[in-house]
């Protein structure tokens, strides 16, 4: 490489000077000349040397993003000359176009040092609930922004952590950002920070790595090539993309560091796994590990951080910040009261008018009454499992026999289709074994090592893939075959009771099940009371996609339309998932809006708003897993429901009110039994919801020894659930109705300051549409029951039209949406569109209006000069007032410090008198 010295050229930009390059405005950050020598001999004397010319973008899109080129080869490079002030050569502005200059100006200034103002707020295309600015007003009061966010399920959390990602970004102490999230949740992140907040993150994975390589190399590395990444917390712990951030982090960390914020949501999953005092640590948690230290902020998102175990619960705050927090030692309040914000719904004040934020949430049961077929089918399954536990005659084989138990009853209970598919699966690989090679059979030291090292992932990983039909008979497959290698080969009876096990299940997925009908007998009177078809919704939630499958083809064996179902599962294509949701979320009376029953996997229970126009849900089967029972919950019961009750249902056996007051009711281990102990388990869930991160663990225990057959009794589990609930308080003592009226007022001066209000955001896109294409908003009648001025938008060519049809067209009708300027005019509503600051072309309307800062000669569009005439009660003489930009910029040209300052004077005899109390119409 050519040896570079710093100099500065008269035709090269001087470092700090403002430059267009690219036909954007950057400031030159560094200037180096080469001092290679030419091949011509003469060159050196009639040639200048060539700069290499570092650029930082000083544009709102794209702060502090870097550029470096060769300023002699780089066409149409303008080195600014910063000192020409405004003239009036060219006439005077309109006064409101002045107007709307400045308060671009204004916008786009970030005064660092001010914890105050806040603006990510008005950024965002949301309405944003009071409670909700707590995070980013306490991120700013922070040196370094470290908080764990662990807000009861459905205060929106991901809209708070939306809030400090953009404030964070505008105030320049974050530009490259990690989110680290379940893989479930990868495209719903990227989707939110667009959509709500005009972020634009890309996600990192396996496709997007394969088609990094294509465009740009072998060795491209997709930590560095974009500023703000999505990753998955289970790809991400893999060796491959593990070895590639390693690549990009030095050693030991140090400054600047590798990533500015990490964002980590539903970071209970990364906590060290295991109980007592020596949990271990898991892959995730080595990745989160890792990566922690190589980040200058982070935050960590979750509702359930603690699961009752001190060694947990102290490991996620070391990562969090190892300062404060050590493992294994408990926390000072305190400090703890500094990093973590955590409101619950029963703790938030109701609202101006009295009425509660949140709806009440009812369980509701719907009993069942089984068949004798069905009682049969259970009982030869038990039969089954005690057999081949008894059979097991290690470790390795104990665990496999359980496994299979739990996956067959927990078909079992799902649909007779699930169960059928299952134990098709698990007797073809029973079989293969009598015909193929035994491997580990035959030597019991390697089977235990498979039945430990081996078999409990591919348990897992059948749980990851229960809603997609591909992977999860891929993962059946294996995981049954690894049973295969460990487990003793099947006795005749045991054969003979899986055969008999399979015909049933044929013949029961044909024909609707005494479920079914006590389902169709809930929902007709909902959905199609009298045959007609009513307004109202449900959701349908089940663990498996077979299920899903037979659901649906029972309803419309039953009549029901196709066209009033719809599906959402995990294997579903992401455009036809998208369409799904935005149905269900827009009004029954839409045309598109058919849709009344909605057939969920578990794909749907993890982030996706599914609230406003649905307060019914129904779990097809109760999950083992607690925490799901409540993710699938909060898909309704959160922030945005309209309904003021909440109604979630589930099956229980006929004769359940008998087994409330005699809990011998039902014989032990009979059908009956088992799914009346799921109701109990569920009805606990409900009840300790709020303590769930360390209640679930003892829930989910009860309910596996009780379906292994094994003794659960939930006096000793009420026990153990109120122990481990006590070491788990996160309780922060706050007066939440006085916080909550802090942040309001901040808000109101922060909009006061900037001069923000629908009528001032009107007038910056008016002008700068006029400027760019001689056009103006159209106004237009407003919808029934908005006051709000309403207006269509012209039509736009190039870029602009891209912005102008951002959002524009309604997502399920496909027409083009009236604009609004007003926040609160489109609240609940979907039939406008709101341009807030943050959108697309209210972004391109602001820049426009600050580029006439460095416009000069013919390109200006504004002379910055106005002329106002005022009441002579207002001023005896003319006053000049005078605007300045004050920018301080750090060694590398990133903006530290900017904003709008003032002065001004009256003119008398002749001259300018200054005047300190002149302040702007």
């Amino acid at each position: 490489m050519p040896d570079l010295v710093e100099v500065n050229s008269a035709g090269a930009p001087a470092p700090g000077q403002l430059v267009t390059v690219r036909n954007r405005q950057w400031i030159a950050s560094d200037v180096v000349a080469s001092t290679v020598a030419s091949s011509d001999a003469t060159a050196s004397f009639t040639t200048p040397p060539q700069h290499v010319v570092t650029l930082v973008s000083i544009e709102d899109d794209a702060r502090d993003e870097e550029l470096r080129v060769v300023w002699e080869l780089e066409y149409g490079a303008v080195a600014h000359d910063q000192h020409v002030l405004p003239s009036p050569k060219r006439g005077f502005d309109e006064p409101e176009r002045l107007d709307a200059f400045l308060d671009a100006v204004r916008w786009g200034a970030i005064a660092s040092a001010d914890r105050t103002a806040l603006q990510a707020p008005f950024r965002s295309g949301i309405q944003i609930e009071d409670y909700q600015l707590d995070p980013v007003v306490r991120a700013l009061s922070m040196p370094r922004t470290n908080l764990l966010v662990a807000d009861d399920v459905g205060l929106g959390k991901t809209v708070e952590a939306g809030l400090v990602m953009q404030e964070l970004m505008l105030r320049h102490r974050a530009r490259t950002m990690l989110v680290v999230c379940p893989a479930g949740l990868t495209v719903q992140w990227r989707d939110e920070m667009r959509d709500k907040f005009g972020l634009d993150f890309r996600i990192v994975d396996t496709g997007m790595l394969k088609e990094l390589r294509r465009s740009r190399g072998l060795y491209a590395n997709p930590w560095t090539h974009y500023p703000r990444l999505i990753v998955s917390i289970d790809w991400l712990k893999r060796e491959r993309p593990m070895r590639l951030l390693r690549e990009v982090l030095p050693p030991v960390p140090n400054y600047p560091r590798a990533f500015d914020l990490l964002v980590v949501d539903e970071v209970h999953t990364c906590v060290p796994s295991g109980t007592g005092r020596y949990a271990v640590d898991s892959q995730r948690t080595r990745a989160i590990r890792e990566l922690a230290p190589h980040c200058e902020h982070r935050l960590f998102l979750s509702a359930t951080p603690h699961n009752g175990y001190l060694e947990s619960f102290t490991a996620l705050l070391e990562l969090l910040d190892d300062q404060r927090f050590a493992r294994g030692v408990k926390p000072n309040p305190e400090q703890l009261a500094q990093v973590m914000v955590r409101r619950l719904k029963r703790d938030l004040p109701p609202r101006w008018d009295g009425t509660p934020r949140f709806p009440e949430r009812v369980l509701e049961v719907l009993p069942v009454r089984y068949d004798d077929a069905e009682r049969e089918a259970h009982g030869m399954l038990a039969s089954y499992a005690a057999s081949r536990r008894q059979a097991a005659s290690g470790a390795a084989q104990r665990t496999a026999a359980d496994f299979v138990t739990t996956l067959l009853k927990k078909r079992l209970f799902s649909s007779p289709k699930a169960f059928a598919e299952t134990v098709d699966a698990h007797l073809a690989t029973m079989n293969a074994r009598e015909h193929g090679p035994l491997g580990l059979a035959t030597r019991p030291s390697l089977a235990e090592e498979a039945g430990t090292r081996v078999l409990r992932p591919l348990i897992d990983r059948l749980e990851e893939t229960a809603e997609d039909d591909a992977a999860f008979a891929s993962a059946a497959t294996e995981a049954f075959s690894a049973v295969r290698e460990v487990a003793a080969p099947l006795s005749a009876e045991e054969r003979k009771l899986l055969e008999r096990l399979r015909s049933w299940a044929r013949s029961a997925q044909d024909r609707a099940d005494g479920k079914f009908r006590a389902f169709t007998t809930w929902l007709d009177p909902i959905v199609r009371p009298g045959g007609q078809w009513s307004d109202q919704r449900v959701i349908v939630f089940t663990e498996y996609r077979d299920t899903q499958r037979w659901l649906y083809e029972r309803l419309i064996a039953a009549g029901v339309p196709a066209e009033r179902i719809a599906q959402l599962h995990g294997g579903q294509d992401e455009k036809e998932r998208e369409h799904v949701k935005n149905v269900f979320q827009e009004s029954p009376h839409l045309p598109g809006g058919e849709v009344r029953i909605l057939l969920a996997t578990d794909a749907a229970s993890e982030g996706i708003n599914l609230q406003r126009y649905c307060h019914r849900l129904l779990h097809w089967e109760i999950p083992w897993n607690p925490n799901r029972l409540e993710q699938r919950n909060g898909r309704i019961d959160r922030h945005g429901q309209r309904a003021s009750r909440v109604e979630v249902f589930h099956f229980v056996p006929a004769g359940w009110e008998r087994a409330e007051a005699d809990p011998g009711a039902f014989a032990e281990g009979s059908l009956e039994n088992e799914l009346y102990f799921l109701h109990h388990a569920a009805r606990k869930v409900d009840q300790i919801r709020e303590d769930l991160g360390s209640a679930g663990e003892v829930i989910a225990t009860q309910v596996e020894q009780k379906m292994l057959g094994k003794r659960a009794d939930w006096q000793t589990a009420d026990a153990e659930i109120t122990r481990r609930s006590g070491r788990a308080v996160l309780k922060i003592e706050r007066d939440l109705a006085r916080d909550l009226q802090r942040l309001t007022e901040a808000l109101a001066d922060s909009r006061s300051e900037l001069n923000l209000s629908p009528a001032t955001v009107e007038r910056v896109v008016r002008t700068g549409l006029a400027l760019a294409h001689r056009k103006d908003l159209i106004p237009t009648k407003a919808p029934e029951g908005v006051r709000a001025a309403c207006f269509r938008l012209p039509e736009l060519p190039g870029a602009w039209a891209d912005a102008r049809n951002d959002g524009l067209h309604h997502p399920v009708t496909g027409a083009e949406r009236p604009i609004t300027f007003d926040a609160d005019a489109v609240a609940d509503r979907t039939d406008l569109v709101l341009l807030y600051l943050g959108h697309r072309l209210v972004q391109m309307c602001l820049r426009l209006l600050r580029a006439e800062i460095w416009a000069g000669g013919n390109s200006a569009k504004l002379s910055r000069v106005t002329a106002r005439v005022v009441p002579s009660a207002t001023l005896r003489t003319p006053a000049v007032i005078a605007h300045g930009r004050e920018v301080v910029t750090g060694s590398e040209g990133t903006r530290l410090h900017e904003e709008i300052v003032t002065a001004g004077g009256l003119i008398e005899g002749g001259k300018l008198v200054r005047a300190n109390d002149l302040v702007r119409d």
